[in-house]
């Protein structure tokens, strides 16, 4: 009668321990693997990087001149011509500079914070008019290079006034939105409360 009784609780023990190892390994699969498909998917969103939100056209004209000396500044010799500038330019935001973490447990990304947006590219294409040589300073090859440098920094200096930085701000919350379609692909959901998102702005974007 003993030997059965002792053979009926070593069975009984060896289930037990038989299910708390396999739950115990179960749970730390689990938990490896909501780990893993955090790190993809915050990964995921950084691999979208820079995202274009405003796009902006300006024409500008530019008067370039160039004054070079010889001879202990006697003699000068300028160059110069009328610049006609056509540019893009790019407003968006570094996806790579969000803050965020992921939350395993509820399964959350939370975003702490927004970069601020950007100028993430200025394409200019220059027409040339009313060029005029110096004696000793001509335009050569090189000087496309220096002008197309000349061009971009004049248009960068006019994009603060141009208003596209407070479009890009109010386009934020469509980026949010991208953002959070990216984690709702694995099932995931984005908690961006703490961001300060006018009621007005997003009421028209989600409506």
């Amino acid at each position: 009668m003993d030997n059965i009784f002792d053979t009926f609780l070593g069975l009984v023990l060896g289930a037990i321990v038989t299910y708390w190892v396999y739950t115990f390994f179960r749970k730390k699969k689990r938990k490896e693997l909501t780990t893993h498909q955090s790190t993809v998917l915050l990964e995921k969103i950084r691999s979208v990087c820079k995202l274009i939100s405003v796009e902006g056209d300006f024409a500008e004209i530019y008067k370039y001149e160039n004054t070079k000396e010889r001879f202990m500044s006697l003699i000068s010799s300028k160059k110069k011509a009328l610049v006609v500038i056509n540019a893009k330019a790019h407003i968006g935001y570094d996806l790579q500079k969000i803050l965020m973490h992921a939350d395993t447990e509820s399964r959350k990304i939370i975003l702490k914070n927004f970069p601020q947006p950007e100028i993430l590219s200025i394409q200019p294409e220059l027409e040339f008019y009313d060029i005029k040589n110096g004696f000793f300073n001509s335009f050569k090859p090189d000087d496309l290079t220096v002008l197309n440098q000349e061009a971009k920094k004049h248009i960068r200096e006019k994009i603060p006034e141009s208003g596209l930085m407070e479009t890009a701000r109010k386009e934020a919350l469509e980026t949010v939105l991208l953002i959070e379609k990216i984690v709702e692909t694995i099932g995931w959901k984005l908690d961006y409360s703490a961001l300060e998102i006018p009621e007005k702005e997003k009421k028209k974007l989600l409506g």
